[in-house]
Protein backbone atom coordinates (compact mmCIF):
# COMPACT_ATOMS: atom_id res chain seq x y z
CA UNK A 1 0.00 0.00 0.00
CA UNK A 2 1.22 3.44 -1.00
CA UNK A 3 1.48 5.89 1.78
CA UNK A 4 1.69 9.41 1.75
CA UNK A 5 4.72 11.02 2.97
CA UNK A 6 5.03 14.24 3.91
CA UNK A 7 9.46 14.99 4.01
CA UNK A 8 10.75 17.57 5.97
CA UNK A 9 14.12 19.24 4.98
CA UNK A 10 15.56 22.92 5.47
CA UNK A 11 14.91 24.84 2.37
CA UNK A 12 15.24 28.39 3.58
CA UNK A 13 17.39 27.76 6.81
CA UNK A 14 20.19 26.19 4.20
CA UNK A 15 20.74 23.59 1.44
CA UNK A 16 23.92 21.85 2.35
CA UNK A 17 21.90 18.48 2.45
CA UNK A 18 19.73 19.13 -0.80
CA UNK A 19 21.46 16.26 -2.38
CA UNK A 20 20.25 13.82 0.33
CA UNK A 21 16.77 15.28 0.74
CA UNK A 22 16.83 14.67 -3.17
CA UNK A 23 17.90 10.56 -3.00
CA UNK A 24 15.96 9.65 0.08
CA UNK A 25 12.63 11.51 -1.67
CA UNK A 26 13.59 9.09 -4.88
CA UNK A 27 13.98 6.12 -2.43
CA UNK A 28 10.38 6.57 -0.80
CA UNK A 29 8.82 7.54 -3.95
CA UNK A 30 10.11 3.99 -5.23
CA UNK A 31 7.18 2.57 -3.28
CA UNK A 32 5.12 5.63 -2.02
CA UNK A 33 3.70 9.08 -2.23
CA UNK A 34 5.85 12.04 -1.39
CA UNK A 35 4.01 14.92 -0.91
CA UNK A 36 6.74 17.30 -0.75
CA UNK A 37 9.23 15.89 -3.46
CA UNK A 38 10.12 19.66 -4.15
CA UNK A 39 12.08 19.63 -1.01
CA UNK A 40 15.12 17.87 -2.97
CA UNK A 41 14.79 20.15 -5.92
CA UNK A 42 18.15 22.01 -6.58
CA UNK A 43 16.16 24.62 -8.61
CA UNK A 44 14.41 25.77 -5.34
CA UNK A 45 13.89 30.05 -5.15
CA UNK A 46 15.29 30.52 -1.34
CA UNK A 47 14.92 34.22 -2.23
CA UNK A 48 12.42 35.89 0.96
CA UNK A 49 9.30 35.54 -1.33
CA UNK A 50 6.81 37.95 0.55
CA UNK A 51 3.28 37.63 3.11
CA UNK A 52 1.26 36.69 0.14
CA UNK A 53 3.45 33.93 -1.44
CA UNK A 54 4.28 32.73 1.46
CA UNK A 55 1.01 32.47 3.12
CA UNK A 56 0.02 30.12 -0.22
CA UNK A 57 3.23 28.22 1.05
CA UNK A 58 2.02 27.74 4.36
CA UNK A 59 -1.65 26.64 3.32
CA UNK A 60 -0.17 24.33 0.42
CA UNK A 61 2.11 22.43 3.29
CA UNK A 62 -0.16 22.57 5.95
CA UNK A 63 -2.66 20.81 3.81
CA UNK A 64 0.06 18.05 3.11
CA UNK A 65 0.60 17.54 6.68
CA UNK A 66 -3.45 16.83 7.18
CA UNK A 67 -2.89 14.85 4.70
CA UNK A 68 0.15 12.93 4.53
CA UNK A 69 0.28 9.05 7.03
CA UNK A 70 3.57 9.71 7.84
CA UNK A 71 6.12 12.38 8.23
CA UNK A 72 10.17 11.53 7.56
CA UNK A 73 12.46 14.70 8.25
CA UNK A 74 15.85 15.12 7.89
CA UNK A 75 16.94 17.91 10.51
CA UNK A 76 20.76 17.74 9.87
CA UNK A 77 20.82 20.87 8.86
CA UNK A 78 18.66 22.89 11.83
CA UNK A 79 15.26 24.96 10.31
CA UNK A 80 12.61 27.07 12.44
CA UNK A 81 10.47 26.06 9.23
CA UNK A 82 10.92 22.11 9.45
CA UNK A 83 10.48 22.08 13.65
CA UNK A 84 7.24 23.67 12.86
CA UNK A 85 6.10 21.47 10.76
CA UNK A 86 7.27 18.24 12.91
CA UNK A 87 5.16 20.29 16.25
CA UNK A 88 2.09 20.58 13.57
CA UNK A 89 2.03 17.01 12.60
CA UNK A 90 2.41 16.05 16.34
CA UNK A 91 -0.43 18.09 16.86
CA UNK A 92 -2.67 16.32 14.52
CA UNK A 93 -1.28 13.26 15.66
CA UNK A 94 0.90 12.46 12.24
CA UNK A 95 3.48 9.59 12.68
CA UNK A 96 7.31 11.30 12.89
CA UNK A 97 10.88 10.02 12.15
CA UNK A 98 13.54 12.44 12.73
CA UNK A 99 16.95 11.47 11.24
CA UNK A 100 20.17 13.67 11.31
CA UNK A 101 23.69 12.55 11.03
CA UNK A 102 25.29 12.49 14.85
CA UNK A 103 28.51 13.83 13.83
CA UNK A 104 27.70 16.68 12.22
CA UNK A 105 25.12 18.13 14.73
CA UNK A 106 22.79 17.55 18.12
CA UNK A 107 18.90 17.99 17.36
CA UNK A 108 17.07 20.68 19.90
CA UNK A 109 16.21 19.41 23.22
CA UNK A 110 12.49 20.46 22.08
CA UNK A 111 12.92 17.27 19.71
CA UNK A 112 14.84 14.87 21.64
CA UNK A 113 13.49 15.76 25.05
CA UNK A 114 9.42 14.75 23.38
CA UNK A 115 8.96 11.33 23.32
CA UNK A 116 6.41 11.81 20.61
CA UNK A 117 9.09 12.14 18.15
CA UNK A 118 10.66 8.79 16.99
CA UNK A 119 14.76 10.17 16.69
CA UNK A 120 16.71 8.06 14.62
CA UNK A 121 20.45 9.00 14.57
CA UNK A 122 22.66 8.12 11.84
CA UNK A 123 26.65 8.04 10.54
CA UNK A 124 25.89 6.21 6.84
CA UNK A 125 23.60 7.51 4.49
CA UNK A 126 23.18 3.43 4.17
CA UNK A 127 21.71 3.26 7.93
CA UNK A 128 18.99 5.55 6.85
CA UNK A 129 17.26 3.31 3.95
CA UNK A 130 17.84 0.19 6.38
CA UNK A 131 15.14 2.35 9.20
CA UNK A 132 13.02 3.55 5.96
CA UNK A 133 12.56 0.03 5.06
CA UNK A 134 10.98 -1.06 8.85
CA UNK A 135 9.68 2.20 9.36
CA UNK A 136 7.39 1.70 6.36
CA UNK A 137 7.05 -2.31 6.71
CA UNK A 138 4.28 -0.85 8.92
CA UNK A 139 1.18 1.00 9.15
Amino acid sequence: MDKKIYFAGSIRGGRVDADLYKRLIAYLQRTNIVLTEHVGSSKLNLMEQGRSKDALIYDRDTAWLRECDIVVAECTCPSLGVGYELAYAEKLGKPCHIFYDKSKTQLSAMLTGDPYFQIHPYESEEEIYDILIEILKTK
